[in-house]
């Protein structure tokens, strides 16, 4: 299904003439808008399967563009641009030079799931946007997103330990994206826990920190998971036509 949303053709390919009489019909001013033709030079035909490839983009090939998705969008309430739809449709389209216009937005979906909710077809537009998000930063069109620093801290931690370690997944989260350790609401948050926890208990926190014990048996457990991320990275890269180690 083509868009035909005057707000989502670029100003430039947009031509209005002051003058124009067509069949001795005057058509002057914004009656008389045209869209500039143009040839597509950067069509990239195995753009929905790359997509389709990566977590949670698997069921993008249901989208009908019902616009269900953008209109329940808790980040288009706020900016226009963020537009799932539209952008589902340029993946589908293989448009991919339309669609790095805003890969500097695209990984801003605050995972609110109503998008999901007001799917009739089950797409999980959520999931295409991590998707998309996601094929950015593996085709090297954008950095890695704060939510990618997170995670791979958090992974670090389960892997090696088998436990969500909460403070230094919070401090290597800081590092990665460039952040002061000394944050405000942080220093806020240890005074409180100072306050309401016994000693020992913090001494314990202090430990774990530390040494970072892992959960007993756990090195097999780790290794074998570590060996399933590698597996799914490696198919996601030979899928993307990337070397193993992207």
């Amino acid at each position: 299904m083509p868009i035909h949303e005057k707000s989502l053709i670029r100003p430039e390919n947009l031509v209005t003439n002051d003058s124009l009489v067509i069949d001795g019909v005057d058509v002057s001013g914004h009656w008389s808008t045209f869209i500039r033709a143009r040839t597509i030079t950067d069509y990239n035909e195995a753009m929905e399967e790359e997509i389709a490839a990566l977590p949670g983009g698997e069921n993008i090939h249901r989208c009908w563009q019902c616009g269900s998705c953008t209109n329940a969008c808790t980040v288009n309430a706020v900016n226009p641009e963020f537009n799932p739809r539209y952008w589902i449709y340029l993946i589908r389209q293989g448009l991919e030079e339309e669609l790095l216009r805003d890969k500097d937005i695209i990984w801003q979906c605050v995972s609110c799931n109503k998008c999901t909710y007001a799917c009739p077809r089950d797409v999980v537009p959520e999931g295409v946007m991590k998707a998309t998000a996601h094929w950015l930063e593996l085709k090297g069109h954008t950095p890695k997103s704060p939510s990618t620093h997170f995670d791979e801290s958090f992974h670090d931690s389960i892997v090696r330990t088998g436990k969500i370690e909460e403070g230094r997944i919070l401090l290597e989260f800081l590092k990665k994206t460039g952040q002061p350790l000394r944050q405000p609401w942080l220093e806020a948050l240890v005074r409180g826990l100072v306050k309401r926890f016994p000693v020992f208990y913090l001494m314990r926190m202090g430990w774990n920190t530390v040494m970072r014990p892992r959960t007993r048996g756990w090195r097999r457990a780790g290794a074998a998971i570590e060996d399933y991320v590698q597996e799914r990275k490696a198919g996601q890269a030979r899928a993307l036509g990337l070397d193993q180690e992207a």
